[in-house]
């Protein structure tokens, strides 16, 4: 079995889902036999929104690729970043990665393409949404990606820090998230949502809305077992 170099910390909660999620995957395909080798590196996760909200870009890249400098190292065979932000510069650093890292922006523009959602509407952090982390790939595909207008992108990414992003849920929260969220389906049309921070599956489950929900972390969980068991 392949090992996976995890770069989490980005954040905490998250990563954790990451690891029992992979754990679980690799058991199910091996029978329960088997635990699968995980390296992971946990990032200062303040350091590196810092970095990202004053949109110092090249040292993001250096810091991140010399984290899977120390994963190849450590001795995994490929990398995955536990987090959807960071992925605004995955190009760059998987170009120079000394192993190739699994990308959760194309595995799940994938999965939306083949569960033929045409208008999903994707929900993330400030910087996924303004800068169009998955709108641009999808339309690449032929599908249109809604995107909240830049009122609700700052309201939204207001209801991750600081509770969500420390894996706490509060009600009130959950309670305002979901209701710009159903608000945003039924004016845009949206036929699925997008959940494009690996926190807000931890807020928002299938059961709260009308419409399929896309949990990036599950796509990539799988797709980084594909890889481990291949």
């Amino acid at each position: 079995m392949k090992k996976v170099g995890l770069i989490g910390g980005i954040g905490p909660a998250s990563t954790l889902d990451y690891y029992l999620g992979i754990i679980d995957g690799c058991r199910q395909r091996a029978s329960g036999e088997d635990y699968p080798e995980i390296i992971i590196y946990s990032i200062n996760m303040t350091e590196m929104l810092s970095l990202i909200e004053n949109e110092r870009w090249d040292e993001v890249v250096v810091w991140l690729t010399q984290i899977t400098e120390r994963l190849s190292a450590a001795g995994a065979d490929f990398a995955a970043m536990a987090s959807n932000t960071p992925h605004l510069v995955y190009d760059e650093v998987n170009e120079r990665s000394p192993i190739p890292i699994v990308s959760i922006v194309e595995e799940t523009c994938r999965f939306v393409k083949e569960a033929r959602y045409q208008r999903p509407l994707t929900i993330g952090t400030l910087f996924t949404m303004k800068n169009r982390l998955y709108a641009d790939p999808l339309k690449k595909h032929g599908i249109t990606s809604v995107l909240p207008s830049e009122n609700e992108q700052r309201e939204i990414h207001s209801l991750f820090f600081p509770n969500l992003e420390n894996g706490i849920v509060v009600p009130e929260d959950k309670e305002k998230m979901l209701a710009l969220i159903k608000r945003m389906i039924r004016e845009q049309d949206a036929d699925s949502v997008i959940l494009g921070c690996t926190e807000l599956p931890l807020m928002i489950t299938e059961n709260d809305l009308e419409v399929p929900i896309i949990d990036t972390v599950r796509v990539h969980i799988r797709s980084i077992v594909d890889r481990m068991t291949e």
